[in-house]
């Protein structure tokens, strides 16, 4: 069943479930996109490793790298448990605001609940770069501000950049 949504007296949008008609043409991966995640409750690492299979699974994303995973006190609101943090590279077709939607998404699939600022939580997923875009509005802003600060982003892809120099990928 499609759903309409009326956007003035004239007019009215109607979507339907089968948004992708090509689906079997295969999508131009031209943006890279770093994601930082992170999580601290529940089995966090169980939760990252499935977040991974639900990426690969996504046709509209390709993982490129994964970071180590970095177990790290949390800031902001100090009365709960430390987090676990990574961050994965991957190619997409999408654009910054589709991709941010899509992790939003992601971050509820996974039971994250908003509840106030730097409260507990599942997943956190946000975009840290994407391309080289510079982007500042109220919904997004890139790259994500004050990444270069954040020991849980920095220390991720240090190791990450860090092994693929080793195995001559960098």
């Amino acid at each position: 069943m499609p759903l309409k949504r009326r956007l003035s007296d004239k007019l009215t949008l109607i979507k339907s479930r089968q948004r992708r008609l090509n689906r079997r043409l295969p999508p131009l991966f031209t943006h890279r996109v770093t994601v930082g995640i992170g999580g601290n409750i529940g089995d966090v690492a169980r939760r990252f490793n499935h977040l991974q299979l639900y990426l690969q699974r996504d046709p509209r994303f390709k993982i490129i790298e994964t970071a180590p995973i970095l177990k790290n006190p949390p800031f902001g609101y100090l009365e709960q448990d430390d987090f676990l943090n990574s961050v994965i590279v991957m190619k997409t077709p999408l654009n910054p605001y589709e991709v941010l939607r899509f992790l939003l998404r992601t971050e509820k699939h996974f039971g994250r609940k908003r509840s106030f600022a730097n409260a507990p939580r599942t997943l956190d997923l946000d975009i840290i770069f994407f391309d080289n875009v510079k982007i500042n509005t109220p919904t997004l802003q890139l790259p994500h501000p004050h990444w270069s600060e954040r020991e849980s982003v920095v220390i991720p892809m240090h190791y990450m950049r860090q092994y693929a120099r080793k195995n001559g990928h960098g």
